[in-house]
């Protein structure tokens, strides 16, 4: 099968963190989770960023005490634990998802094609994007999403 288009590839289950969770909160759903990243929503609903787990570990290289520095890099297979997470050390333990979430949001409409999801990704430096129709999200495609696509084409 030739996919085309956003809404043949895109994941039509987007999952959302709440902008006021904490740092260790924000990282043990998306452990809990198995993803890298996910959108950032308000107390109303609204999209209003993206936070990674990249963004995790940023804020808490910022004291150079991570116990494993390459927590977010492992394959699923080798999860992490609920006691590896609590040992990830931030400065400031008020810090939330607003905090530390990227304020900018990708979003493409269900009929943009494949080459274009890749240039917008590649433009932006993102590696996620929102799949919309109309005003409405209607899923999310990531950059794995894309390399399946590639690996189902070339079978």
């Amino acid at each position: 099968m030739k996919f085309q288009t956003a809404k043949e590839i895109m994941n039509p289950q987007v999952i959302t963190l709440r902008d006021n969770l904490s740092v260790h909160e924000a990282a043990a759903f998306l452990v809990d989770h198995e993803i890298s990243g996910a959108p950032v929503a308000d107390e109303k609903g609204n999209l209003v960023g993206v936070v990674s787990l990249t963004d995790i570990a940023q804020v808490a290289s910022e004291t150079g005490e991570i116990p494993q520095p390459d927590f977010y890099l492992r394959g699923w297979e080798y999860h992490l634990d609920r006691d590896e997470l609590n040992q990830i050390h931030v400065r400031d333990e008020g810090l939330s998802v607003s905090d530390i979430m990227t304020p900018t949001v990708f979003t493409i409409p269900d009929d943009t094609p494949i080459p274009e999801i890749a240039r917008t990704m590649i433009a932006g430096r993102v590696h996620r994007l929102f799949v919309t129709e109309g005003d409405e999200v209607v899923g999310i495609i990531a950059t794995l999403d894309l390399l399946k696509v590639v690996a189902e084409q070339e079978g």
